[in-house]
């Protein structure tokens, strides 16, 4: 069973309870536009952790992403500078940073389609859970904000009420996702092969395997023809329009079209 700290549980499903089922939701390119740990990156910065010649860096790195999709030397970048430079910072002070850092950056930029999804999946009864490899404290708060079961993200090593500037293990990403999301199945009586996956990138293959109801959202290129290949369902929230269906349960369905149409509303905008 993961530990605690990885775990953080806000709500529960206002529907009778789906025993066995629930839903797990990648954050980067897949909730949200871009990637949440060079916001925080970001914000750090704003308050003068590190000099505009390494916010830049980051800039840059956030724009390849959104471009092309995850590069995991650009996130082991990042991760390694916030880390060095997270030494010595309180946990009451990262909290009140994801906090800001969601309220400023990251609320606008959520896909209204992706959270549609996970509101049915809410609505049905079912439990939503975050899995992504930024920050826990951060991981928390969207999902807190956003009203889901709870999440699990990458740990912070924490001695006297300070953050060390090391990990707990290792940062939630690839083969871990897939080794946590199990570790929590086992927890809470979960019948993965009743589950669903989300994510973007083709590094969260093992999470999508693990599951019976595999979902691909704005993915990358070599997600997109795993996908096809796989017969998975595709969407892409970066057009407004929806790649294909094949494959999602009935009890979803509802909830992805209208998160299609309001995806596809919003990015057209009004008619002249």
């Amino acid at each position: 069973m993961p530990e605690e700290k990885y775990v953080a549980v806000v709500t529960q499903p206002d529907a009778v309870m789906q025993t066995g089922e629930a839903a797990f939701f990648d954050v980067d390119n897949t909730l949200m536009k871009g990637a949440s740990l060079f916001h925080v990156a970001r914000k750090m910065h704003q308050r003068g952790a590190f000099t505009l010649r390494q916010a830049a860096g980051f800039a840059w790195k956030q724009f390849k992403f959104v471009a092309r999709g995850e590069n995991m030397d650009d996130v082991h970048a990042v991760r390694d500078s916030a880390l060095t430079l997270a030494a010595g910072i309180t946990v009451e002070d990262v909290k009140a940073l994801g906090e800001e850092v969601y309220d400023e950056m990251i609320a606008s930029r959520i896909w209204p389609g992706a959270k549609a999804l996970a509101q049915q999946h809410l609505r049905v009864g079912r439990r939503v859970w975050l899995v992504t490899g930024t920050p826990i404290e951060v991981a928390a708060v969207i999902s807190t904000r956003l009203g889901l079961t709870g999440a699990l993200g990458t740990v912070g090593e924490i001695a006297d009420g300070m953050y060390t500037g090391r990990l707990v293990g290792d940062i939630l990403h690839g083969a871990a996702k897939a080794v946590a999301v199990r570790e929590l199945a086992d927890a809470e009586g979960l019948d993965l092969k009743r589950c669903w996956a989300y994510s973007d990138s083709y590094n969260d293959i093992p999470l999508l395997t693990v599951v019976g109801h595999p979902v691909a959202i704005n993915p990358d290129a070599r997600l997109r023809r795993h996908a096809r290949d796989n017969n998975w369902p595709v969407y892409d929230f970066r057009s407004g329009r929806r790649a294909a269906t094949l494959g999602l349960k009935a009890a979803t369905a509802g909830g992805a079209v209208y998160g299609l149409w309001r995806g596809y509303s919003r990015m057209r905008g009004p008619r002249a």
